[in-house]
């Protein structure tokens, strides 16, 4: 039977997805920051523009939106992935920063001498050009990756042959290549290879002793494996393992 866990704020209950840890951390981690090319015009929207898993959209309401709201991407234009949100049957991911602005697109356009346009309003509001899109897949997400979600939003977006994470990966050294390929953090990583590596940290820990400022990045959360990752200054100084019971028993491995 699904756990059904109550939505803050309201009246309906949400189910659960079922997409294990590691799937979680690389869907989020493979898409953060990917660009794409607009296949159709992407219209800005006060609240996420619904697209179903099977590739199917409302056509009329992503029309009316971009009337009201303007754009946030033409045919063909450039875009980019800035936050993705698992959220049980459905995924939400922001685009160009999402939409950052109350009131409509025409209230940031103003008409100057000889009928040209010049964006800004009378109290220096900056339109944000960006939205959301929401994938539903009308049952508990599992077995997703990025490959996969990017196949589903194939019909309205053209992504990249060779991502942005991809590229930057393989600038890396070998070492670090195949740390970033097995999840996990290595002595000498910075922060965005960290990052690239296992994702965001569950918790953050910073500490000065005798003048000098540590900062672990913790993974995991008992039962179960606990990753400790350490940084002096902007590099990895130390990786710890602990692998914590429901009792409260502990293991330590130091990795490095």
């Amino acid at each position: 039977m699904l756990a059904l866990v109550p939505m803050a704020g309201a009246g309906v209950l949400h189910v659960s997805d079922r997409l294990t840890e590691d799937e979680r951390i690389s869907l989020i981690r493979d898409l953060m920051s990917e660009y794409a090319n607009a296949k159709v015009a992407i219209p800005r929207s006060k609240k996420p523009l619904e697209y179903n898993s099977d590739g199917t959209y409302d056509h009329m309401a992503w029309h009316d939106w971009a009337l009201t709201m303007g754009q946030a991407a033409r045919l063909g234009d450039k875009l980019q992935i800035t936050k993705v949100s698992l959220e049980g049957d459905h995924m939400v991911l922001e685009i160009n920063g999402g939409l950052k602005t109350g009131g409509k697109w025409y209230d940031h356009v103003q008409v100057g001498m000889g009928g040209v346009a010049s964006s800004g309003s009378a109290n220096n509001r900056t339109a944000s050009l960006g939205t959301w899109i929401q994938i539903d897949f009308h049952k508990p997400m599992e077995n997703l990756n990025a490959v996969e979600i990017k196949r589903i939003l194939a019909p309205i977006l053209d992504f990249d042959k060779r991502s942005a994470t991809v590229l930057y990966a393989e600038t890396l050294p070998p070492e670090m290549q195949k740390a970033v390929k097995e999840k996990r953090a290595i002595v000498g990583m910075d922060r965005e290879q960290v990052l690239l590596a296992m994702g965001h940290p569950d918790h953050k820990y910073r500490e000065s002793k005798d003048g000098v400022e540590t900062e672990d990045w913790i993974f995991g959360a008992p039962p179960g494996k606990i990753v400790f990752v350490t940084f002096g200054g902007n590099k990895v100084t130390k990786v710890k393992e602990e692998y914590a019971g429901l009792g409260g028993d502990t293991a330590i491995r130091s990795v490095q």
